[in-house]
């Protein structure tokens, strides 16, 4: 196991689009929380926003990102021909896909961990000025808060689950294409399926089991109760997403030739 990690991380820290692309997910996610933060006003006050969660809206287009990070990992590999050799010089196919899932989360959690403390402090600073504060009785956004601390931890994680998801998702369908249409496609589709099903019982089972709508329940800190589910069940839903994509992907890279 120590030599198929010390590998991926070898494989994966010299190419030039592994920083690119980790430094795109990070400036994605603060720009367009910051961008969100600037176009949120509400001047007279009581007005049913979530100062948190607006300044963590960049999650929505940097695990794009990440997902496509991530399902490179695998199809770059398989459109090279490299993948032969990995699996030449590591014949326990299952220790290849856990070095490369433990590299990838490692990466993604750095990232993360960097683009949402940055995104926060934005809108801390910007939303403030929109009559988004405490002085008109909303919620600080403070790292010394629990429901902040835990939108913050937990927004980290979503990200690094996104790209385990994905990392799954490439080892099954091999395919840099077919893989990342996969995963938006579900990231991205399921949640306006819910918004356009007409069914209000219908769209709250979709909110509950679509991994993006589920997984970013962790980011409320106001509301709770009107969740269609709550914060860390909703990462945990996220969670078996990944967890399920590992498995078959897992399944199939032991079964199937190269």
């Amino acid at each position: 196991m120590k030599h198929a990690l010390h590998a991926e991380w070898t494989k994966l820290r010299t190419l030039a689009g592994t920083v690119w692309l980790l430094l795109a997910a990070a400036a994605l996610t603060a720009a367009v929380s910051a961008a969100a933060a600037a176009a949120t006003r509400c001047p007279s006050g009581g007005c049913a926003d979530d100062p948190a969660k607006i300044s963590l809206t960049g999650i929505y287009l940097g695990q794009a990102i990440v997902a496509v990070l991530a399902v490179t990992v695998v199809s770059g590999e398989y459109g090279t021909g490299m993948i032969r050799l990995t699996l030449a010089a590591t014949p326990r196919r299952v220790n290849i896909l856990a070095a490369k899932a433990a590299v990838i989360t490692g990466l993604v959690l750095v990232t993360g961990a960097v683009a949402v403390p940055v995104s926060l402090l934005a809108g801390a600073l910007i939303l403030s000025g929109h009559g988004i504060g405490p002085s008109r009785g909303y919620p600080a956004i403070s790292f010394t808060d629990g429901p902040v601390l835990r939108a913050a931890f937990g927004s980290v994680l979503y990200l690094a689950l996104i790209a385990l998801l994905s990392l799954g998702a490439a080892t099954a369908l091999r395919e840099a294409a077919a893989a990342i249409g996969t995963v938006l496609g579900v990231l991205y589709v399921l949640p306006i399926v819910a918004v356009f099903d007409g069914d209000a019982t219908l769209t709250r089972h979709l909110e509950q089991i679509a991994p993006m709508t589920a997984g970013l329940a962790i980011q409320a800190t106001t509301g709770l109760n009107s969740l269609p589910i709550s914060p860390w069940a909703g990462l945990g839903v996220l969670a078996a997403w990944a967890a399920g994509s590992l498995v078959v992907g897992g399944i199939l890279l032991r079964n199937r030739d190269a």
